[in-house]
């Protein structure tokens, strides 16, 4: 089965569809798969409803695709970084799902193991909680959380063998791996393609199983806010 393609729309040929449930990786502005993304502003695809921890800044991210109105909804965590992001969901223009961190990783797990929902603390007594199952547990409640089944899923890692399994740098692991568990298809944007064969298989932390396609290309490492302090005379 062919799991390498030459680039990031060719990787995407054939996915693509308008209002389609997409899982990507990434937090802030780390792990996050800016080709793939890029590639999905040019093609055009809309109403999409993204699944990520946040929407990226203005101008990098899932950014672009709010510059190009072509998102929907997003289930994330985290709303901050994004003024269009600000501005589109105040004006009732998108729709927020919003979702603690630990359950959305969670919920990205679950689908990513055929599991439909589980119950947790988490957000139990707050907004988080509206409309949702309570069950009761030793004298505690739980909410009901629905796993999630994405159409596709798209990440990004350091480093792939031709098979797909996967070696995420550091804290860039992030929400990559569950997000990939839970597409449908996964497609994968990495910096260095290796042999089969070549990786530990105890380095490994994200089999080739759950890999579709996979890309490489070169990336930027970008920083949200940088913060300095003027040097102290010697």
């Amino acid at each position: 089965m062919k799991k390498i393609y030459g680039s990031a729309a060719e990787a995407l040929d054939g996915v693509l569809e308008d209002g389609m449930l997409i899982a990507s990786g990434g937090f802030g502005l780390c792990g996050i798969p800016e080709l793939l993304l890029a590639a999905i502003r040019d093609a055009g695809t809309k109403d999409l409803t993204f699944a990520s921890n946040n929407a990226g800044v203005d101008d990098f991210g899932i950014g672009i695709l709010l510059q190009t109105k072509q998102v929907k909804k997003m289930i994330s965590s985290y709303v901050g970084e994004n003024a269009e992001f600000m501005r589109q969901y105040l004006s009732g223009e998108l729709e927020l799902e919003f979702t603690p961190q630990g359950t959305l990783a969670e919920r990205m797990r679950a689908g990513g193991s055929g599991i439909p929902g589980f119950y947790t603390k988490t957000g139990v007594g707050t907004v988080i909680a509206e409309g949702k199952d309570v069950k009761n547990w030793h004298g505690q409640d739980y909410i009901l959380e629905e796993g999630i089944f994405a159409d596709l899923a798209i990440v990004k890692a350091w480093k792939a063998d031709e098979t797909g399994n996967l070696v995420f740098r550091k804290t860039a692991r992030n929400f990559n791996p569950p997000a990939a568990m839970c597409g449908k298809v996964c497609i994968v944007e990495v910096e260095e393609i290796v042999p089969t064969g070549s990786i530990d298989p105890d380095h490994i932390h994200l089999p080739g199983i759950y890999v579709h396609r996979i890309i490489q290309g070169e990336h930027e490492n970008r920083i949200e806010q940088r913060t300095t302090r003027k040097r102290e005379e010697a």
